[in-house]
């Protein structure tokens, strides 16, 4: 059972191995030159490095000075952003001063909701039926868009004969708005 391991011992047969030893007649001057060959390129190549590790790290600095450049362009905030102009009319036409307007801007707002929900891929033959299909998980402001919903089927079967106040008018088009921004729609 081996119990120690001499190491002295293997670093000394290396030693002579090295010393010329190990290959009968060779000369110790032929090895010695061998090995300091070995030392110069081993030289030679740690300088290459050195010049390609400086090189590279001046580049991605570099790199990441144009970066910062690129990415530090200012977003506008997203009430700047640019309104869809149906949207535009439908908010002129709720600032009108007639309920025939306010009719007509509630009307519109529940159009453009029918065509958001079959963009998203919500399915029904009309605006409750595809509303009945959203979880409620799925759209917070589901509540605004029922009650919105609602105010439009009142218009549509009762016409004219449906008191519609302006109060009612923007409530029912701040409800539409509210669900359209959830969307990211306006």
């Amino acid at each position: 059972m081996l119990t120690q391991i001499n190491v002295e011992y293997w670093f000394r047969l290396l030693y002579e191995c090295l010393r010329g030893a190990c290959y009968g007649g060779l000369s110790d001057t032929w090895l010695v030159h061998l090995w300091l060959w070995i030392i110069g390129l081993g030289y030679a190549f740690s300088i290459a490095g050195l010049f390609v590790v400086v090189y590279t790290t001046m580049r991605l600095f570099e790199l990441r000075k144009r970066e910062e450049i690129y990415y530090s362009t200012v977003v506008p905030a997203q009430g700047t952003m640019d309104v869809s102009p149906r949207w535009q009319h439908i908010v002129s036409l709720a600032n009108g001063t007639g309920p025939s307007e306010w009719r007509e801007a509630i009307i519109e707002a529940d159009i453009m909701l029918d065509d958001i929900l079959t963009r998203r891929g919500y399915v029904g033959d009309g605006v409750g039926e595809k509303l009945k299909s959203i979880e409620p998980s799925d759209l917070t402001s589901l509540q605004d868009a029922w009650e919105a919903h609602k105010v439009r089927n009142q218009i549509a079967h009762e016409g004219s004969a449906f008191a519609l106040s302006e109060s009612l008018a923007h409530r029912t088009i701040a409800r539409f708005e509210s669900v359209f921004r959830e969307f990211k729609e306006i």
